[in-house]
């Protein structure tokens, strides 16, 4: 005969399976390359240079602009507690000013851009904001 399982039982399981259920429907490329956290690119860029990373944090500063080729493009500020990085994408913009978002994407600790050179920078993959990964289990 199964006992009932306890109040933190019952807590602690249906927490689990939040978890598992988040992991399975988020991007499988998340898993693959590991969240790092902005810190950990600005402490150390020349070991994720030109390597593709995944971060998340809060968009903030959103600019729009046109490549060379005259595509829409976009490029926005990623913040968390500790640090700040560039992000710029292709097409039309997909973000809005305090959005939460995961960037995947190439990481670049430098690029040159004319006379001017950008310091860490990712160029964007894809951006997936966080309320839009599973709405039911963001607060």
């Amino acid at each position: 005969m199964a006992r009932p399982l306890s109040t933190q039982q019952s807590s602690l399981s249906l927490l689990l399976s939040a978890l598992v259920l988040l992991f399975v429907s988020a991007p499988l490329t998340v898993h693959a390359a590991g969240l790092l956290e902005i810190t950990e690119l600005l402490t150390h860029p020349e070991q994720y240079d030109r390597q593709e990373v995944v971060v998340s944090g809060q968009v903030t500063n959103v600019q729009l602009a046109t490549n060379r080729q005259g595509q829409p493009a976009y490029g926005f500020l990623l913040k968390d507690q500790a640090g700040t990085l560039k992000v710029i994408s292709l097409g039309q913009i997909e973000v809005r000013e305090g959005d939460q978002v995961i960037v995947e994407g190439i990481f670049a600790r430098l690029r040159q851009a004319g006379r001017t050179i950008i310091y860490n920078e990712i160029k964007a993959l894809t951006i997936k904001p966080l309320n839009r990964l599973n709405p039911d289990l963001v607060g």
